[in-house]
């Protein structure tokens, strides 16, 4: 992951609210969508995103992809933010 990638990432207010949703657990693409004023397919584009930037991880449960937030994809966010809090 590029952090700058993770950062624009989570610059849009509908990955943050995705990201919101998966933190209270696992989603399908479906159950995103009912959340959102936006259609699935752009749910799907906005969770690629998010995928690519390492923030969440998607598993396959029969033809459903399940998706859910990436720990190791935040630590590094918090890695590099921690930085500015030492003294």
């Amino acid at each position: 992951m590029i952090l700058s990638d993770a950062f624009l990432a989570i610059a849009d207010p509908n990955r943050r609210h995705l990201l919101e949703e998966l933190r209270r657990g696992p989603k399908t693409v479906g159950e995103l969508a009912s959340g959102l004023p936006v259609s699935r397919p752009a749910v799907s584009q906005h969770l690629k995103v998010l995928l690519d930037a390492g923030l969440v991880n998607a598993t396959a449960e029969g033809t459903r992809r399940v998706y859910a937030v990436s720990a190791g994809g935040f630590l590094q966010l918090n890695v590099w933010l921690d930085q500015f809090w030492e003294a």
